[in-house]
This record gives structure tokens, sequence and C-alpha cells, in this order.
């Protein structure tokens, strides 16, 4: 396993390590890579000055060394290196005498001609990066950014910024400067934003007393209107009902009064007749 290869597991085992949030690592200047001979100083900001918290780190040649006169210069929580090495390259976090750990960061230090200058610490979702790709002389020469091999951009003057960053933009990223060669890797690593506690539900405000009476009266003038053409409706049945019954009594004329008289004594003639004996041929003689 080559340096390079090694560097970057260590960079992906800083992001998994267990962390607390009782202290917080910065580095100045910020940034993941750094050229050789270049002085960086690391800080434990401490809620707790009473934990004792101090800087360690895990390199390829060494593992949970705190900063002392091998590698660094202590001065209380933060420790100073000058002359930055290669070999300086590897995990650094804070650590208390009980254990408790803060947020841990990857270095890397180059002996080429070409950095990437990233973000240090993890980005949270929807901010914006910016990445730097430069010599020991100059940050604004053309430059190609790659991520995971891919070339995703050519800059003419060395700077690329990824706006509203997303879990999406996570990975390795290193640039190329055309003569000058290529930057080692570095890892950006992306937090996903915290959700956000709902708003309360409020109950609606009570309708307006206006609008109340106007409801009510809304409803009370359908019931009046549908009661009104029921009536309608009723009466216009009834009606036709009452002319047929008016039709079937017709007034009696003096014609009608004359034919009956007659029909009577017609009929009054011939019970009279009928009544009077028949006279037989016997009886005559």
């Amino acid at each position: 396993m080559d340096q390079t290869s090694l560097q970057l597991l260590l960079s992906l085992l800083s992001v998994l390590s267990c962390t607390t949030d009782q202290a917080r690592l910065t580095l100045s200047p910020s940034s993941s890579q750094f050229f050789e001979g270049d002085f960086v100083s690391l800080s434990c900001e401490e809620d707790d000055s009473s934990a004792g918290w101090t800087l360690r780190r895990n390199t390829t040649r060494e593992t949970r060394t705190q900063c002392g006169p091998d590698w660094g210069t202590s001065a209380g929580s933060s420790c100073n290196i000058r002359d930055l090495f290669p070999s300086d390259s590897g995990v650094y976090w804070c650590e208390s005498r009980e254990g408790a750990t803060s947020q841990s960061i990857n270095i890397t230090v180059s002996g080429g001609a070409v950095i990437l200058q990233s973000p240090v610490l993890p980005v949270m979702e929807g901010e914006n990066i910016t990445l730097i790709c430069r010599t020991q002389t100059s940050s604004d020469l053309p430059a190609g950014f790659y991520k995971h091999g891919s070339l995703i951009i050519d800059r003419p003057t060395g700077h690329v910024t990824i706006l509203h960053v997303s879990k999406a933009d996570e990975g390795v990223y290193r640039c190329n400067i055309r003569g000058h060669g290529e930057s080692p890797p570095s890892w950006i690593s992306v937090t996903e934003k915290p959700a956000t506690a709902s708003a309360p539900t409020t109950a609606p405000p009570p309708p307006p007393l206006l609008h109340v009476f106007l409801t009510v009266a809304s409803v009370c003038g359908l019931v009046l209107l549908v009661l009104l053409v029921l009536l309608v409706r009723r009466h216009v049945q009834r009606k036709p009902k009452a002319a047929e019954d008016d039709a079937g009594e017709h007034p009696i004329t003096y014609s009608e009064v004359n034919t009956f008289n007659q029909k009577e004594q017609r009929s009054r003639r011939s019970r009279d007749f009928q009544a009077e004996p028949d006279v037989v041929y016997s009886s005559l003689r």
C-alpha cells in the first residue's frame, strides 16, 4: 500500500471515528493540504478546561502520539508544527484525560509542486465550497479539477466553487496544472442538514359574527324557496282537477225540460191504456 492510499484510509477512518462535542479541533491556515516546509497551528477549543485536552495524531510511522518535542510545540491546548514534512501527513484529533475525543481531521503534506486547498472539516448540505489548485508561488494558473479520477471542470484561474453542496458532492478530489503536476487526493465530506422541528399546529380563529349571520340567512332563504316551489306545484296540480269536476255538471236548458215532460205524458198514457180491461166477444154477447 503506497503512502497516498494510506492517507486516504486514515482520512476515512477519521470520518468514522467516535467524536464528542466537548472540544472542537481548529486548524490555521484552514486547508487539507500543505506544501513541505509550511507552518500549521492546531487548537483544541475546550468547553471544559479541566478536562485537560491534548492533541494527538496517527501517521504512517506512529499511532496516538501526543504533541511534543518530536513533532510539535505544545502551548496549552494548542500545538504548532513548523517545517512540515510528508511524514506529518495523517489524522489529528483532541483527546481528554478521560479518553473523550473531538472530531478528527486529515492533513496531507505534499513534496510535489501542486496542492489542492479544500475544506478540512465536513461541509453542511446547502453550503458553498471553494477548491483552489495552486503551486508554491501562484494560485491563478489554469487547472483541471477531478472527482474520483474523472475530469469535472477546467478553470482558467485555478479556482472552482461548488454551490449548495449535497451528499452527491461527497468524494475524493484532486487537481492538475499543466506543466507543474497533479495534487494529492483529498476527501471532501458532506453532512446532512439537521431536520427542523415542525411548527405546532394552532386551531383556526372563530369566524366573525357577520359571516355566521350571512350563513344562517342563506340557509333560511334556501328553505323558504323550496317551500314556495312545493306550494306552487301543488296549486297547479289541483286547478286542472277542479276544472274537470265543473265540466261534468253542465247547466239544464229549456229544451231538455220540455223533452222530459213529453216523455212523462207518453208514459202516463201508456199506463192508463194498459189499465183499461180488454173487451172480448163473450162479454159483448
